[in-house]
């Protein structure tokens, strides 16, 4: 019985300590709030979650925007977010809900031209 703990322990600590690759994930829920852009609010919310942090806001984006459009990099120890599609005329606002999930640690997030300097909760 100690033996098959001991096994298991010796295990558990080798697949701990393996290195992971640097990665970056996301998951992107958006709902429209308006049709006209001169009605987007200026925020930007932060929530820590054990998967990593979530992100609210909003942003004017074409009508036929759709989670394809977006983009997630990591440059560095910054996570870029970008948008294919720029709305050139009759944009609508978008709440955005985004998750990201990144190793290591990121300490800034640029969403197109705003840089943020992100400092988890504990």
């Amino acid at each position: 019985m100690i033996r098959t703990y001991a096994i298991l322990c010796i295990a558990v600590v080798c697949t701990i300590s393996c290195e992971r690759k640097p990665y970056v994930e996301h998951k992107l829920k958006f709902e429209k709030v308006a049709d006209d852009c001169k009605d987007q609010q200026s925020y930007f919310r932060m929530v820590s979650n054990f998967g990593g942090q979530r992100y609210e806001f909003e942003k004017c984006l074409p009508p036929d925007f759709n989670k394809d459009q977006l983009f997630s990099e990591r440059k560095g120890d910054t996570v870029v977010v970008s948008f294919k599609n720029k709305p050139t005329a009759g944009g609508h606002v978008f709440h955005l809900t985004l998750d990201i999930d990144s190793y290591p640690r990121y300490n800034f997030l640029t969403i197109e031209n705003d840089t943020y300097s992100i400092i988890p909760s504990e």
